[in-house]
């Protein structure tokens, strides 16, 4: 049975708010395991689920009715609360800006800490050089996590081969092909990326980001 893609909540070095998503639905096709938080608006409590974070916003799946300018709090941890409000609305996708910036890192890395259904992914804007044997590819990887990496390719990599990734500043890192769909492909390390390897690099990364900005 081919392995599925896997949706999962996508952790942004952005400044800005997540945008609206494209209208490439969910379907059977991708898993989703999204990370749950709770959304207080004036004197309720719900649900929702947490499909993107950045340090300016979130964009969440809701499952209550809101409104363009609602103020709300979320939180990922009990008793932590982020404050915000709804900027824009489209079906169940909620996004929200954050009434102040927050360190997405330091969430990120908590969440990385004890048990957990599956790592976090961090969305990422750089190129990684794949090599297939003999051949090397130069793609443009979307997201990471500790145990593997999505990337944007032209190029058919069968699934099962063995390949090494090579991201900027990093070493090369063997791995292997997992799934392939609508011109995006995963790969999933050999060894995992150690956690304090990884949150180095994407504060080099974020550090990257804002000084071209």
């Amino acid at each position: 049975m081919d392995e599925q893609p896997v949706e999962t909540t996508i952790y942004s070095l952005s400044d800005a708010p997540p945008a609206a998503p494209s209208d490439r639905r969910e379907d059977e096709r991708h898993l989703t395991l999204y990370r749950v938080g709770s959304v207080a608006i004036d004197q309720r409590r719900e649900l929702c689920l947490i499909k993107n974070i950045s340090a300016g916003g979130m964009l969440i799946r809701a499952y209550c009715a809101m409104t363009h300018g609602t103020p709300l709090a979320i939180e990922l941890k009990s008793g932590h609360p982020i404050h915000g409000k709804v900027t824009w609305v489209r079906e169940h996708n909620i996004g929200v800006t954050f009434d102040q910036p927050i360190d997405v890192i330091e969430i990120l890395s908590a969440s990385m800490e004890g048990p957990r259904p599956r790592m976090p992914r961090i969305e990422v804007d750089c190129y990684a050089t794949v090599r297939d044997g003999a051949i090397t590819h130069r793609m443009r990887a979307c997201d990471v996590s500790q145990g593997g990496i999505k990337l944007e390719t032209l190029t058919i990599l069968p699934r099962g081969n063995d390949v090494v990734v090579m991201l900027p500043q990093l070493a090369p890192m063997p791995g292997v092909v997992r799934w392939i769909d609508d011109g995006f492909c995963g790969i999933t390390f050999n060894r995992l990326m150690s956690l304090p390897q990884l949150v180095d690099w994407l504060q080099e990364q974020r550090d990257g980001i804002r000084a071209v900005g």
